[in-house]
């Protein structure tokens, strides 16, 4: 018996998504819990899988289309039967690179990406983020994407192969096998449960011997400025090429679904809090010791001890001691959480997601690190719940990650305040009368001066500040 696909209810708010993207085509076979399709909503990006196995006999919903939940978006029919083309909306398989390179289709830290997670813009000293294809990112990282130059097509895989691989690897990795005739099962995969990620593959082809075009490797952390294309050469065609801050002169593109909510939200936020503004200069020099001393224990244990880490345990403890902080406005009444629930801001290639952390007060140094990786890896994957995004009393973001010194970041509604991470970096400072080389950075504290008074919120970063420049060995 046919089997209906429903856009399916991703929260008890959400009335509605839209399909970015089709993972399957009509006619293809499909496993049950397989990637189907994937969709956006106000809330979250996800991939859905298949309800049941068998043939992928009818689309309904174009992408781009938006449709309330429990609309039938497709149908699949039984293994081995005949699919239903004359009510199929699904749009023929490329069969050559687009002439005019086309916008990368928006989809969804903060910091330690990949690995680490945050709310960080990214997180400080993180590895690498991996851009996603249209509306895919990979599971790992955090920067730029490089671009990709198209290759001869490889033959496809069998059904069992492909099957096996959609479990270890993203579409922008299969799509780069594909395009450089690479088998993904030889390659090693140091993602989650033996993920092959963006790296791995490049890794894998840059590699003497491999039959494969050249492709350019991760960007570093920080912004690097794509290189020159050589005088007669076109750019990179398809939407693969683009990565976070792209575009193509001349077009014009609809906003996301995502794009579109954080800009209601960022501009709703402006109006609603009386948004000020204070830098305090943190001396590292304590937290980088530990850290050094401690990495690889944590690494042993499943997790990345960064400094990403420490401040996050830091502002814990700080909401704690100062609670008000830790509030929200309701009316004229101000509601005190008991519980502190902490979005780390993750920047994406098609927008930006606060995955939260929830009763963070109860974790350690080592959950917290290990919260946030996994938070930060699930947000590239769009394997988060819609309540993974919802219910913060306060968010960390770090725009350090890709060299700001500091930032002025706007706080995320209801909440009253939002941390701003700099760049951690090595400085001239005076100690005792003294210059001396230490690792310095600026943390910003945005606050709503309707409930948050200049010397609360200054206790407040006098207490994060004290408490890393003077940091317990035992909580680490």
């Amino acid at each position: 018996m046919p089997t209906d696909v429903v856009m399916p209810q991703m929260g008890e708010s959400i009335a509605e998504g839209t399909i970015v993207r089709w993972i399957k085509k009509v006619g293809d076979q499909v496993a049950r819990d397989e990637p189907l399709f994937e969709i956006s909503t106000d809330k979250v990006d996800a991939e859905i899988p298949s309800p049941a196995a068998g043939v992928l006999a009818e689309i309904r919903v174009k992408e781009g289309e938006t449709v309330p939940v429990n609309s039938v978006v497709a149908v699949i029919g039984p293994a081995g039967g005949a699919a239903s083309k004359a009510a199929a909306v699904e749009p023929p398989p490329p069969a050559a690179p687009p002439a005019k390179p086309e916008l990368e289709r928006a989809q969804p830290d903060t910091a330690e990406p990949a690995k680490q997670p945050a709310a960080t813009v990214a997180q400080a000293d993180t590895a690498p983020a991996t851009a996603a294809a249209p509306a895919t990112p990979p599971a790992t990282a955090a920067a730029e994407e490089a671009a990709v130059p198209m290759a001869p097509t490889a033959a496809q895989p069998s059904d069992g192969i492909e099957d096996r691989l959609r479990q270890r690897s993203s579409p922008l990795v299969r799509k780069i096998a594909k395009d450089h005739n690479v088998d993904i099962s030889r390659i090693h995969g140091t993602g989650i449960a033996g993920r092959v990620t963006k790296r791995d593959i490049l890794d894998f082809i840059a590699q003497p011997g491999t039959s494969a075009a050249p492709v350019a490797p991760d960007a570093s952390p920080a912004p690097q400025a794509s290189p020159a294309l050589q005088p007669g050469t076109a750019p990179p065609p398809g939407p693969a090429a683009l990565s976070r801050g792209s575009g193509v002169p001349g077009q014009v593109q609809p906003m996301s679904v995502m794009r579109k909510k954080i800009a209601e939200h960022m501009v709703m936020s402006r109006r609603t809090s009386a948004h000020v503004h204070s830098v305090f200069e943190v001396n590292f020099s304590r937290v980088a010791q530990i850290r050094e001393a401690r990495k690889t224990a944590y690494e042993k244990a499943g997790a990345k001890l960064t400094y990403l880490s420490f401040i996050i345990k830091a502002v814990v403890d700080a909401l704690r001691a100062v609670p008000v902080v830790n509030a929200s406005i309701d009316g004229d009444n101000i509601v005190y959480h008991r519980d502190v629930n902490l979005g780390i801001a993750v920047a994406l290639d098609w927008g930006l997601i606060v995955p939260v952390i929830k009763k963070a007060d109860e974790l350690n140094l080592l959950g917290l690190s290990r919260a946030v990786a996994d938070l930060a890896a699930r947000a590239r994957a769009k394997q988060l719940k819609p309540d993974e995004v919802t219910g913060g009393t306060f968010t960390i973001t770090n725009p350090g990650v890709f060299g700001a010194l500091f930032g002025m970041p706007i706080i995320s509604q209801p909440q009253v305040a939002i941390l701003g991470v700099g760049h951690i970096e090595k400085r001239p400072v005076v100690i005792d009368d003294a210059i001396a080389i230490r690792p310095m950075a600026y943390l910003t504290i945005g606050y709503d001066h309707r409930l948050i008074d200049g010397a609360v919120a200054d206790e407040f970063m006098s207490h994060v500040k004290r408490m890393l420049e003077n940091w317990d060995p035992a909580q680490a």
